[in-house]
């Protein structure tokens, strides 16, 4: 609590900021009386300019590149900001002024221990873009490959390491407040975001994730990534091959190169679903600036901050939700989130099950076109206060790019649902691992595991019948102690073993 007066400070220069853009309401919804925030805005002059989502965007980019990477992850979390406010922080453009080139040049000089000059035969000291955690400079190696060198800003550990601790100090307080935002669980929010974060200033983390992105489609067509030049990257400095393309989303660009829009998001929507559900790892922050398409018609992607990963369990309990609601087979989806654990057990399956259908009628009644899967699972998500289900961040991220790739796959031809593209893969993937035959393939390798330790397990029990023929068995002193005291279960077993192998041995003899 010693850091709470230097907190309060923060919060003050937060709240004139909010009321300038006439944004308040985050502060009104935490219990700030009408009248403050009446006055507030009179003494900032602050006038509604644009929905209020939009003048919430605008002043989290006002208070810097902490508040605008917790507006992205608060895109993400309609249960939190509601649907409306949700689409337009996912809007929210992360771009800042950018820094000079002179210490964009140092910083490289520091971190890879040689002069510039010596490393790149050019080195452009206007930057292509500059975000709030680094700027990227195109430059030409000494050999004489273009690349895209990216730099982190200046002093950028010690402002996002200050402001994650005051989200910290902020969760921690909401929840004393308000205990009932348990289930929304805000401190491990928080803790998410200062993880991401933490990933994403080490820009060898960012070059390992795109490493392994190209590796995981190193035997696919029509999607890939820049290779890494590893000899020049460091902890803030990341080097790669240059892209060369036309953004994703540049329809008539695209059709002026000779690119058929549907082919290009076909080649999108197969990518993305083999992140997901092949490789249960995938590109983040597939925005239109982070995808391009080259001369021979490839996917090529950049910027690999911002990774999801999705464990098996996770990949299979998440196709059968959504082959559940493209067949509107409810129970199915029903019965996939309690198998999985996201209800509570103690919940009604058949309730949970109408609550889906609520959710899902609606939207699969839509024309083909206006389907959309990601809005599908921001309400199902919506639903989950009343079911006690506790966020789930890995689904919340997916169903970010969920909604960032349906964008694109709208710009490139609005008549085309690349979810009508998708749902044959995951049906067939469905079937492969989730069907009858890979179940029984699953059971018959779990048993060919078993065999192969049966010999080893019959010679320990050979072992063990020996020792107790010669009258040798010891305990741990530790363990008597237990069984004498009775403590746990384990006790219980220790004795039942014993009995049983003292048994068998006297038949034996």
């Amino acid at each position: 609590m010693l850091a709470a007066p230097g907190h309060l400070a923060r919060l003050a220069g937060i709240a004139w900021t909010l009321a300038r853009e006439d944004a308040l309401f985050p502060f009104e919804a935490a219990g700030l009386p009408g009248w403050a925030a009446r006055g507030l805005r009179r003494l900032a002059r602050g006038a509604p300019r644009g929905r209020p989502g939009e003048r919430l965007a605008r002043a989290l980019v006002a208070l810097g590149p902490s508040f605008v990477k917790l507006g992205q992850m608060l895109s993400v979390r309609p249960d939190l900001v509601g649907e409306a406010m949700a689409d337009d922080l996912a809007a929210l453009q992360d771009r800042l002024e950018p820094f000079s080139g002179a210490v964009a040049r140092a910083t490289v000089a520091a971190e890879l221990g040689r002069p510039v000059e010596e490393l790149f035969r050019s080195f452009e000291d206007r930057p292509v873009a500059a975000a709030s955690i680094a700027q990227v400079h195109y430059a030409v190696t000494a050999e004489g490959r273009e690349v895209a060198v990216k730099v982190l800003r200046p002093g950028i550990e010690a402002a996002f390491a200050r402001d994650l601790e005051l989200f910290a100090w902020l969760a921690r307080l909401g929840l004393r407040l308000r205990p009932g935002l348990a289930r929304l669980r805000p401190v491990e929010t928080v803790a998410t975001l200062a993880e991401s974060v933490r990933l994403e200033m080490d820009l060898r983390m960012e070059a390992a994730a795109a490493a392994e992105l190209a590796e995981n489609f190193a035997a696919d067509t029509g999607f890939r990534v820049p290779a890494v030049d590893w000899a020049r990257t460091a902890a803030r400095v990341l080097t790669t091959e240059r892209v060369q393309g036309i953004p994703i989303d540049e329809r008539d660009a695209l059709l002026a190169a000779g690119h058929d829009p549907v082919a290009v998001l076909e080649k999108a929507a197969a990518a993305l679903f083999k992140q997901a559900f092949r490789d249960g790892f995938f590109h983040a922050d597939l925005h239109p600036g982070n995808l391009f398409v080259d001369a021979a018609g490839d996917i090529v992607a950049v910027d690999f901050g911002i990774m999801g990963r999705l464990d098996w369990a996770t990949r299979c309990h998440l196709a059968d939700i959504l082959v559940g609601f493209l067949a509107r087979d409810y129970a199915r989806v029903a019965e996939a989130h309690f198998a999985a654990g996201y209800v509570p057990a103690g919940r009604s399956k058949e309730a949970f099950r109408q609550a889906a259908r609520s959710i899902g009628e609606p939207i699969l009644g839509l024309p083909l076109a206006e389907i959309s899967v990601a809005r599908l699972l921001a309400q199902l998500f919506r639903i989950s206060e009343s079911f006690g289900m506790q966020t789930q961040p890995q689904l919340l991220l997916l169903q970010k790019t969920m909604v960032v790739a349906e964008g694109v796959g709208r710009r490139l031809d609005p008549g085309v649902n690349m979810w009508e593209l998708i749902r044959p893969l995951i049906e067939r993937w469905t079937v492969e691992n989730r069907g009858a035959e890979a179940r029984l393939k699953e059971a018959l390798g779990e048993g060919f595991e078993v065999a192969q330790r049966l010999p080893r397990l019959v010679a320990d029990a050979e072992a063990a019948l020996a020792t107790l023929r010669q009258g040798v068995l010891t305990l741990d002193p530790a363990t008597v102690e237990a069984l004498k005291r009775g403590r746990g279960t384990g006790a219980l077993w220790v004795v039942a073993l014993a009995a049983l192998a003292l048994g068998l041995a006297a038949a034996l003899d």
